[in-house]
């Protein structure tokens, strides 16, 4: 009833930081990452998102967006816009609690990662990104234990606050343990205990 399709290629913009907020944008297929640009230059992701989820909703309280949203794959979004959405959620009750669990998800999520990196030492934070993606992916009917990530390790560190290096280091860490397989992007849990001990007193960041 108010959706428009838009297909988007590998690393191309869905909507930059400043441009006007005109609509929500459902993820069909296809993964993105948001990040803000500081003053001094240097990129700051603030989060992944995949199929199922929704982008835009920073764009709601000053009517702009305050993030960029690139996609990482080749990928199809639906285009929500707003007027559609203003004068439909009050007819269609369904909508209007759609969106409203929309925006609590993002809230908690959030919430979950301010612990995490307020909280958590370096491993224990790339542990619990990795079972927060993968049981975000499974909730969508993905492999409990493998993942190909879709994001470069730099991202993954900008995300959590740590340097490549680190990320790279615990990577390693992790594999000499038995934890985790890598080749490149393709991971595989050996031990999912292992992780999931490694954060246990942070249950928040396990699901969404």
């Amino acid at each position: 009833m108010i959706t428009v399709r838009r297909k988007l290629k590998r690393y191309e913009t869905l909507f930059h930081n400043g441009d006007d907020f005109t609509g929500l944008y459902a993820i069909r297929s296809g993964f993105f990452k948001t990040s803000t640009a500081p003053e001094f230059g240097r990129e700051q992701v603030t989060g992944f998102q995949m199929p199922g989820e929704v982008l835009g909703l920073d764009g709601i309280l000053n009517d702009h967006h305050t993030c960029n949203a690139v996609a990482l794959q080749d990928a199809e979004v639906c285009s929500l816009p707003l007027d559609r959405i203003a004068e439909l959620s009050p007819l269609v009750k369904r909508l209007q609690r759609h969106v409203h669990k929309i925006m609590s998800r993002e809230i908690v999520q959030e919430q979950d990662v301010m612990l995490m990196l307020g909280s958590m030492r370096s491993d224990e934070r790339l542990a619990a990104f990795l079972i927060n993606l993968v049981g975000r992916l499974h909730a969508r009917g993905f492999s409990r234990s493998e993942v190909i990530l879709p994001m470069i390790r730099e991202d993954i560190g900008s995300y959590l606050g740590m340097k490549l290096e680190t990320v790279s280091r615990i990577f390693a860490r992790l594999i000499e343990r038995g934890v985790v397989e890598v080749n490149q992007r393709h991971i595989h849990i050996l031990d999912p205990v292992a992780l999931n001990q490694s954060v246990s007193q942070f249950k928040g960041v396990h699901a969404n």
